[in-house]
């Protein structure tokens, strides 16, 4: 019988640069390397800049009809050649991150069966176990800097996506590379493929998942055990990275894993980070101080305790008492207003469970309690009404009102309900990006509390540093770089955080300030020097 293919000769295998989006240049290899590598004839003969096939990108870009659309043209850009996605993500951060990040990642997530393409990444399911150390043998790199790993169940506030999931751990590490230049060769995503409780993913026949309903409570936890001590084992100088895990896991796991493993949880601690960053640079607005605030959080889950917790340590730092810092916080969660008494508290709501009313409607609750900040974790829509705002508006000078709910459609209010109702005098920041409103002839931007602020930054840091574990002091020192980083112009247009054209910058000011407190020994330019740059190599 007659073999259909034949093994690679010395050519065909020079030509394999064409295919590695990690060496690709497409039209941009000179005329030494096509001579050198066979590649004439296979290209069409102008040889190109980065920046000409930049230009040829960004035209196809915005052609396309819809951002879903320019979504799988992006990733399909990724796929081929990962120095030309990298330079144009980069060069148009503010336009890019909505569409490979979120809010379009999520529609994504939800049409990732359709949009499948080629692999990136590893899936370990619940049928690997015992075999996860060979399986995570078989990705093509030995150095693995960062891994983003989510089992799929609690998708930005889409819920259950199973392992369509896999785009969220893809979109992250994106973000670690064009914000804080992470290597992308030492950057893997890892979707745990433990089954799916979403009817329609099992019913869906292009659902690429195991279909098979969660497994749960020990044999769910032995299976993540088994996949950290592989990890531990294959890749030892990792960064993991938790992500969209359930809030019935993600704290739960956190505390589990940190002491002995080097990870973080993006959910917990990256969102609280962002959170306390935002509040830091409201008060260079409003004038408060840590010790003026009471925080009132509609939702009391994983994000929303974690926040909790750091305002609790920033405020520490002041000289405030730990306990006295969570009497400053109050939670609602679905059976109302978290109180001292109330039945079935979880533990880790405890602690910020204080005397008062029980109380349901939240503006009787922010009567009652009167916040000078409302951060909307909920994942509910418009809960955050015009009565709930003018209450907030009628005991505050400058009311902070945070929507950080994810994708847009999830937001607790949008950025002109918030300016309109407080006649302009709110200070608003959210999860998904809104454009600027004008009240009175004056334009409000409102801010993105978003988590690439963040967790690049301090994954630099853990990396550079070469710290052993991640802990929570590093994200209150991202927190403080973050507010720090507001230029006047910027607090005048009501931002309370900086420009995403600054990220790259903001992210070496974190690394930096977490490998001083690391003692490492290094300086800002040494760790810039790691830093991946989006520039094509001379091969000859």
């Amino acid at each position: 019988m007659n073999k259909k293919y034949t093994v690679l000769d010395e050519l065909s295998k020079k030509q394999l640069l064409l295919h590695d989006s990690l060496l690709n240049k497409g039209t941009a290899f000179s005329q030494k390397e096509r001579d050198a590598f066979g590649l004439n004839g296979l290209l069409p003969p102008r040889i190109l800049s980065i920046e000409d096939q930049k230009k040829r990108i960004l035209m196809n870009f915005y052609s396309k009809p819809n951002d879903i659309e320019k979504y799988t043209y992006l990733m399909g850009l990724q796929d081929r050649n990962e120095t030309l996605f990298y330079r144009t993500v980069i060069d148009e951060i503010e336009t890019m991150m909505p569409i490979i990040y979120t809010p379009t990642v999520g529609e994504a997530c939800q049409k990732f069966g359709y949009l499948f393409r080629r692999p990136r990444g590893l899936y370990i399911s619940y049928e690997d176990r015992g075999n996860i150390i060979s399986v995570l043998k078989n990705w093509r790199y030995e150095t693995v800097d960062i891994i983003v790993v989510t089992d799929g169940e609690r998708i930005l506030g889409l819920g259950d996506q199973g392992a369509n999931g896999m785009g969220i751990p893809i979109g992250k590490l994106s973000l670690y590379t064009a914000c804080a230049g992470i290597d992308p060769a030492h950057a893997l995503p890892i979707m745990l493929d433990v089954g799916t409780n979403n009817a329609d993913l099992l019913h869906n026949p292009n659902y690429l998942g195991v279909k098979k309903n969660r497994i749960q409570y020990d044999e769910y936890t032995r299976f993540i055990d088994e996949f950290m001590d592989a990890v531990q084992s294959v890749f030892p100088k990792a960064l993991i990275q938790f992500e969209d895990f359930a809030n019935k896991n993600a704290s739960r796991l956190l505390k589990k894993y940190q002491s002995n493993y080097r990870m973080m949880n993006d959910d917990v601690q990256g969102t609280a980070s962002m959170c306390v960053a935002g509040i830091l640079g409201s008060q260079r607005i409003s004038g408060r101080t840590l010790k003026d605030e009471t925080l009132l959080f509609f939702g009391a889950g994983a994000a929303g305790i974690g926040i909790g917790d750091l305002y609790a340590l920033a405020a520490n730092k002041t000289g405030i008492s730990i306990e006295d810092a969570r009497k400053q916080c109050w939670f609602i969660d679905s059976r109302g207003l978290v109180v001292e008494g109330r039945e079935n508290i979880s533990n880790d709501k405890e602690p910020f469970a204080h005397k008062m009313d029980q109380l349901s409607d939240l503006t009787d609750i922010i009567r009652a309690v009167k916040p000078t900040v409302l951060i909307g974790v909920s994942g509910q829509a418009q809960v955050f009404t015009k009565d709930v705002i003018h209450a907030m508006a009628e005991l505050n000078e400058t009311p902070v009102i945070f929507a950080l709910s994810n994708p847009t459609s999830k937001s607790e209010c949008s950025a002109e309900q918030a300016y309109k109702w407080t006649n302009g005098k709110g200070i608003f920041a959210s999860g998904s990006p809104f454009d600027p409103v004008e009240i009175d002839g004056k334009t409000h931007v409102p801010g993105q509390g978003n988590n690439a602020y963040v967790f690049p930054g301090v994954g630099l840091g853990v990396i550079a540093s070469k710290a052993n574990r991640v802990t929570d002091d590093m994200f209150l020192v991202a927190a403080e770089i973050i507010s720090s980083s507001l230029s006047q112009n910027d607090l005048n247009q009501g931002r309370v955080f900086p420009p995403l054209t600054q990220i790259r910058d903001l992210s070496l000011d974190i690394a930096f300030g977490i490998s001083q407190l690391e003692n490492s020994g290094l300086n800002k330019e040494s760790i810039r020097e790691m830093m991946y740059k989006a520039e094509y190599q001379d091969y000859v």
